[in-house]
């Protein structure tokens, strides 16, 4: 059976929203994505507005939803996670049960930092953070394999980032 997933969404194209923003917008954008702890007054200064304006576009950008939420970064080393694995997934079944419960059950996991219903030879693409291939063993034993309806699995850890992006680049 193909996995769920293979054709099933269509390609859009760009969204007109994106095509309204101008370079002011965009310098917003980028700014916040380089410190999304500026204050109003520095994000202003930083782009070329005086406040006022550059407080109003922000809250548009905001308000459009362009601007999903401002995080903090986790340094994974720091917190004992140094180890990053990305693991392909196969289930046995396809069905939209099968598929929600799964789904739920996999992101309920304090492991898995990122997880994706893909195309292709998985069903599932899977990044997890552990401390050590012994961590990972136990999370495989004690975590993942437990979830019902796994067929087949591939594992790989990351030997170094290359490049890292929380983001979009506008």
């Amino acid at each position: 059976m193909a996995p769920v997933g293979r054709g099933a969404r269509s390609v859009k194209a760009p969204r007109k929203d994106a095509l309204r923003l101008d370079e002011i917008d965009r310098k917003i954008l980028r700014a916040l994505q380089q410190d999304a702890r500026l204050t109003t007054a520095q994000l202003a200064d930083k782009i070329g507005l005086s406040t006022t304006p550059c407080w109003n576009r922000l809250k548009r950008l905001e308000t459009q939803g362009y601007i999903d939420g401002y995080v903090a970064l986790l340094n994974q080393d720091k917190l004992g996670l140094p180890e990053t694995v990305i693991i392909e997934l196969t289930l046995d079944r396809h069905d939209e049960e099968m598929l929600e419960r799964f789904g739920q059950l996999l992101t309920s996991l304090p492991e898995v930092i990122e997880a994706y219903l893909t195309t292709g030879d998985y069903d599932y693409v899977v990044k997890v953070a552990v401390e050590s291939t012994a961590g990972y063993e136990r999370f495989l034993r004690e975590k993942l394999y437990r979830i019902p309806g796994i067929r087949h699995s591939r594992s790989s850890f990351a030997l170094r980032c290359l490049k890292k992006l929380t983001s979009v680049q506008v």
